[in-house]
């Protein structure tokens, strides 16, 4: 059984030194889902810091320093490493040394300076090895080990990431977002179900609804942001009803099914009944395509014929892509493998439906806020686009679901920092000779 500490966290988490590999900060493009995760716990534990609590940061050499804008935080140290990304697969093999070594001491110094402990948290691919620190994992990604045919390529790939599998086994505890993740792992990297903690990941805190009554296709301002959303909308050429995708542009997600689904509704005609006021073929709009994605992309839809189907918005402010995500229709996430979902977690968070496929973290994340469906078949993505395009009663139902989840209630980074401090108590706290004796 996993643990769930995603809500209820208890005990008070105690002041420890956090040794943190914040490299991906530098660089969000090469993993955007890693850079978000690292900023916002940050800027949580930033904005309510724990006495005796320190952090020590393991950043890039040539690159500025991300983490000099929390300045709520006692950093006793920050450790220039090597760019071992240039080593490409090489660094899998590289880094777990290179991150030992950085934790050389660490746990004295800690002792020395009055913390009740220490604890090496990695959110990023890199996991040091032997580490003379526990080790806690943010595990956002398993598609190393769900698509080896793609990440295990090279003998160098591969090498590394059953290198990385066997280091994640001895780590003192592995957090993941959902229970779905946490059975993946067990099955995947066979870790020891008591170190799983499922702590689930929030949405960012621009992605709120645009308002909770407005109506389907509606250019209401988001509240709250600073930008208005239909000067967006207009300067990309989008329709008041359009669909959105803000995932990722590899191999992780099935955009060919979608370019098979938008294909198929071209070719199957308008809909009976449907408002003529209503555009179709239904528009998509991707977000933070980079020139290569948008050639490749280009390319497919050219074979279709479907290319005047999508739209292009570079990578945006917050604000304006959570203010674009409120506004659609719907929020399209066709996906292969998916262990964290926080595009699907921050469209409901913005009251936008989901439309996405049925693998990993999303059937759990969506629940009745969307609609799933099988990977791999445009078919049937088709027809959920269509259900979700057309039908207003049931589009309605969907929204109504995914706005329970956006009340004052509603689960923030706050918390996540919360649960997550808490365990960094349970596996760095030292104990004393007499918690020893009782088991504490």
């Amino acid at each position: 059984m996993t643990i769930d500490r995603s809500r209820g966290v208890s005990p008070q988490p105690l002041g420890l030194r956090v040794v943190m590999d914040t490299r991906p900060l530098e660089d969000p493009d090469r993993g955007p889902t890693t850079a978000t995760y690292l900023g916002e716990l940050l800027a949580a534990y930033d904005a309510e810091p724990i006495e005796g609590e320190s952090f020590a940061f393991l950043v890039g050499l040539h690159r500025p320093d991300p983490t000099e804008a929390f300045l709520g935080l006692d950093v006793s140290a920050r450790r220039r490493m090597p760019p071992s990304h240039l080593l490409r697969s090489g660094a899998l093999t590289v880094d777990p040394f290179l991150l030992r070594g950085a934790t050389i001491g660490t746990a004295w110094w800690a002792e020395q300076g009055g913390a009740a402990g220490a604890v090496f948290h990695t959110a990023a691919g890199a996991i040091p090895i032997g580490s003379g620190l526990p080790v806690v994992v943010t595990l956002l990604d398993l598609a190393p080990w769900e698509l080896p045919s793609v990440y295990q390529r090279s003998p160098a790939a591969a090498f590394g990431q059953r290198l990385r599998g066997r280091i994640l086994r001895d780590a003192a505890a592995i957090i993941v977002g959902t229970e779905a993740t946490a059975r993946a792992v067990q099955s995947l990297l066979r870790v020891r179900p008591e170190r799983l903690v499922v702590v689930s990941m929030a949405a960012r805190g621009a992605f709120r609804p645009s308002r909770p009554d407005r109506p389907s296709g509606s250019s209401a301002k988001l509240a709250g942001a600073v930008n208005d959303p239909r000067s967006d909308r207009e300067r990309l050429g989008l329709p008041e009803r359009y669909l959105v995708y803000s995932g990722r542009y590899d191999a992780r997600q099935d955009l060919g099914s979608l370019i098979g689904a938008l294909s198929h509704l071209a070719a199957a005609g308008r809909p009976a009944g449907l408002d003529p006021m209503i555009s179709w073929p239904p528009r998509v709009l991707l977000i933070g395509a980079s020139p290569g994605d948008r050639a490749a992309l280009a390319r497919a839809t050219a074979r279709e014929g479907v290319g005047e189907l999508l739209a292009y918005a570079p990578a945006l402010a917050v604000e304006r892509v959570a203010a674009l995500v409120a506004e659609a229709r719907a929020a399209i996430l066709p996906s292969i493998s998916e262990a964290a979902g926080l595009p699907a977690i921050e469209a409901l968070a913005a009251g936008t439906p989901v439309i996405a496929s049925a693998v990993g973290a999303l059937p759990e994340i969506v629940g009745g806020a969307g609609i799933l469906v099988e990977p791999r078949d445009p078919d049937r993505l088709a027809a959920a686009i269509v259900a979700a395009w057309t039908n207003d009663d049931l589009w309605t139902r969907l929204r109504a679901d995914a706005l329970t989840r956006t009340g004052p209630d509603r689960w923030t980074w706050s918390d996540v920092a919360r649960a997550t401090r808490v365990v960094y108590t349970d596996v760095g706290a030292r104990r004393s000779p007499e918690d020893e004796v009782t088991g504490i």
